[in-house]
């Protein structure tokens, strides 16, 4: 049998049919409808809103969850979709997995039935986008120690505070702002807690962050919510403490150590594709050995990268997924991106640093995935405590 050079190991013959056509038609319609325009928002510094209806009539918001109109397909099957999207862009894959893998997971596990059939339908069309306002300048890898705050007053609650680097804030219809709650008479007094903010309460406003160097086809914003009323129905029920965010920052996760793979393969098949087109010495550049080591390497990370992803897919799909392991794929995987991407660069020369191809872009958007979603730090330190059982996190 021939090797394909797009999948080396043959790691999509694992695929059952539902993930098969995911990524059939995930990537067709990324083909046709993304890829000619991602130079131009990447250059821009923004995504279109209405690229949201489109990514809702595909199905990919919220997919891995069942019931109010989301898919209901595997874990498996939301990764494909991730890595198929992120092979055009991250910033695509991020505005997927902010909304779906965040906003929408969030009121899926925490929420009461009321909020979930409220939002969880026009969410899944993408007729309603969410925000996930977690981070905050002075609380990034310590969530713990945020300080917007969420006061009871009878049945309202007043949230003051900020949030940092939080994808499609300016645009959304709903954020899930996660404060530190007072509730004098709730046994939970205290704790972190997540709410749904819609984004025209009194109040709220977001700010686009300008001047990003990466991410740029995704729309960053830092939030503000001067005293924000909300009902006692706001706060979601089932989140008590930072089990609540983080359980939601595992599922976005996943998808990154899937998408960081559909980077890598873009990377690795544009270098492909430039060194058998291009010739130099009256040679093409795939004829010599310093470039077939080069592209040798990329096929061994993108491929081993694959392998990882569709393992640990395997693991979740079979509920046996520990948290820690997604970190492994999530700094796996990305470091892997990271090193194909430079690889990729290095082989168009100086055609490699425009936005007329994919590598530079991939590769000014990996620092950012590299650090989002948890740092390296934070993932090394989450993989050493498991096998050392002593944790180094304070």
């Amino acid at each position: 049998m021939a090797i394909d050079p797009h999948d080396f190991l043959a790691v999509d013959d694992q695929l059952d049919a539902d993930a098969r056509a995911v990524r059939d038609t995930v990537r067709s319609y990324a083909a046709a409808e993304l890829e000619p325009h991602v130079s131009d928002w990447y250059s821009a510094g923004g995504l279109p809103v209405e690229v949201a209806k489109e990514l809702g009539k595909l199905g990919v918001f919220g997919m891995h969850l069942t019931g109010y109109g989301c898919a209901g397909l595997s874990a498996t099957a939301y990764g494909v979709a991730c890595r198929e999207l992120e092979a055009v862009d991250s910033g695509l894959r991020s505005f997927v997995s902010a909304h779906g893998s965040l906003a929408m997971s969030a009121i899926h596990h925490w929420g009461s039935e009321e909020q979930r059939a409220t939002w969880l339908p026009g969410m899944a069309t993408g007729e309603l986008i969410g925000c996930f306002g977690l981070t905050e300048a002075e609380a990034g890898s310590d969530p713990g120690s945020m300080r917007t705050t969420a006061v009871r007053h009878g049945d309202t609650w007043v949230i003051n505070g900020s949030k940092m680097w939080i994808t499609n804030g300016t645009f959304a219809d709903v954020a899930i702002i996660w404060a530190r709650a007072t509730d004098p008479g709730d046994p939970d007094d205290g704790r972190i807690r997540g709410f749904l903010v819609p984004t025209d309460t009194p109040g709220f406003s977001a700010t686009k962050i300008e001047r990003k160097l990466s991410l740029r086809a995704s729309v960053t914003a830092e939030l503000w919510l001067d005293d924000v009323q909300l009902p006692a129905s706001a706060a979601l029920p089932g989140a008590r403490g930072l089990s609540g965010p983080l359980t939601c920052l595992n599922e976005a996760r996943f998808g990154i150590l899937w998408g960081a793979v559909g980077a890598a393969r873009a990377c690795y098949l544009e270098a492909l594709r430039h060194c058998d087109e291009r010739s130099q010495f009256g040679r093409k550049l795939a004829s010599f050995q310093l470039v077939q080591a080069k592209l040798a390497q990329m096929v061994v990370a993108v491929n081993s990268a694959a392998l990882n992803a569709a393992h640990l897919g395997r693991l979740k799909d079979a509920g046996m997924i520990d948290p820690a392991q997604i970190s492994f794929g999530k700094l796996a995987n990305v470091r892997a991106a990271a090193e194909v991407a430079r690889l990729a660069r290095s082989l168009l020369g100086g055609a490699g640093i425009t936005l007329d191809h994919t590598v530079m872009r991939h590769m000014n958007n990996l620092e950012t995935v590299m650090t989002y979603e948890g740092t390296e730090e934070m993932h090394l330190l989450s993989i050493a405590r498991s096998v050392t059982g002593i944790s180094a996190f304070r």
